[in-house]
């Protein structure tokens, strides 16, 4: 067996012979061994493992995709594309475009994000723009250029800033210029 020092030290390796692997093991987890298996004792071949349940729509082209940004992540200077969903517990500092953003409690998102649905229960700090609705729980708190579509506050969240509706299609269709 190889003898390792600890943290990328250098290797004392045994002889080539001694790490292959015999063909009944090559899927099978667990220690190498140069001697093959005894023939009372076969190996079953490797299984798969268990498959996931899913929906039928993520088996198509085009299925929703969700980004998780787990509590002791910090994702910095990335913009984040093609992402359906982005739900955030760790730390975020990007800009994306996406259809859902979910903060949770101990998550923080700085940057910018134009989003359909946001449901804000940490922290955004930036330029948001949220095309349909809004949602700021007790925990959450906005701050930042924020537009939304609708929104709602539930007691205990905050929003500050400078906060604006966002203007509808048909005011955006009469005021373009040619």
């Amino acid at each position: 067996m190889a003898l390792q020092s600890p943290f990328f030290g250098k290797r004392e390796t045994e002889t080539p012979a001694a790490r292959t692997i015999p063909p009944t093991q090559a899927g099978r987890i667990g220690p190498l061994t140069a001697t093959p298996p005894t023939p009372a004792a076969t190996v079953a071949p490797p299984e798969t493992p268990a498959a996931v349940p899913t929906k039928d729509k993520d088996a198509r082209p085009g299925a929703d995709s969700l980004l998780k940004v787990g509590p002791l992540i910090h994702l910095k200077g990335v913009e984040i594309t093609d992402c359906d969903t982005l739900f955030v517990e760790g730390t975020v500092e990007a800009t994306m475009d996406s259809r859902v953003m979910e903060i949770a409690p101990p998550g923080r998102f700085k940057g910018a994000a134009e989003i359909d649905i946001a449901e804000i229960h940490g922290h955004f700090e930036g330029t948001l723009t949220v095309r349909d609705r809004l949602v700021i729980h007790p925990t959450g708190r906005v701050t930042g250029t924020v537009r939304y579509g609708k929104i709602s506050i539930a007691e205990g969240g905050q929003l500050s800033g400078d906060v604006g509706l966002l203007a509808t299609p048909s005011s955006r269709a009469g005021s373009t210029a040619t």
